[in-house]
């Protein structure tokens, strides 16, 4: 392979052009949501707060300006992704076969819509249930005031376990592509996943109300239900291969 003939310092120069390239396209993005549709973008984080009729306050002087940049970084990282996905893969490529190449070129495309599905369905429809039980149901009687920084660390630390978690279907693939698992494994043992999942969604979610973890622990639950059939699919065609490679 060519990249097994690179030498240390040639693997070293690729890998400081890919940091140096993903650097520049991160800050070039956060300076373009900045200045491009950061009102756009604060309007669409503090809708589920401001449905309620209230508005985040800033403690201390450059509180709501440092949290503008936070928010136009972690935007810009989702802009920038193909840049530094190109760039990542360009470096990898050459040590992978072919057979692991084919791997990638499904299994990369797979997880990223599983993992903005899942921060998607986390914010329209977990968290506007969530913030709506913690700040009016749980809160009766109290004022809320929330700063505008400690709201964008919830809001992160609550969506971001839900495009994680949507993860489930190819951690199965793979499990049962490297003969780890199969579908009679994981039909047969239903509840007790059912029951990790509860627990998990217990964990991951930042609130203590029963109806987050709920929401939380459904969608998943329908994803093991699909990751059964991946699985029964994955294996067939892994013994079908099997038997013609034995002819």
């Amino acid at each position: 392979m060519e990249d097994k003939s690179m030498t240390l310092t040639e693997h070293l120069e690729a890998l400081r052009r890919v940091l140096i390239v993903s650097i520049i396209a991160l800050v070039i993005a956060t300076v373009a949501v900045y200045f491009g549709f950061r009102a756009q973008l604060l309007e669409l984080i503090l809708r589920p707060l401001k449905s309620l009729g209230i508005n985040p306050v800033f403690i201390t002087p450059w509180e709501a300006f440092f949290t503008t940049i936070k928010i136009s970084f972690v935007a810009a990282i989702f802009l920038a992704l193909p840049v530094i996905l190109w760039e990542v893969w360009s470096f990898i490529l050459p040590a992978l076969h072919s057979h692991e190449r084919r791997l990638v070129y499904m299994v990369m495309p797979a997880s990223i819509l599983l993992f903005f599905g899942g921060i998607i369905f986390g914010y329209l429809v977990v968290f506007p249930a969530a913030i709506r039980f913690l700040l009016v149901s749980a809160s009766e009687g109290f004022t809320p005031l929330i700063s505008i920084s400690r709201y964008f660390s919830f809001l992160t630390m609550f969506v971001l376990p839900f495009g994680l978690i949507f993860q489930l279907p190819l951690v199965i693939m793979l499990l049962t592509h490297l003969g780890l698992v199969t579908p009679r494994f994981l039909a047969k043992n239903r509840k007790y996943a059912v029951l990790l999942i509860f627990i998990l969604a217990a964990v991951l979610t930042p609130t203590p109300d029963m109806i987050s973890q709920t929401l939380m622990a459904l969608p998943v639950i329908a994803l093991y239900e699909v990751s059964i059939w991946i699985s029964y699919l994955v294996r067939r065609k892994r013994e079908e291969r099997a038997e013609e490679e034995s002819i």
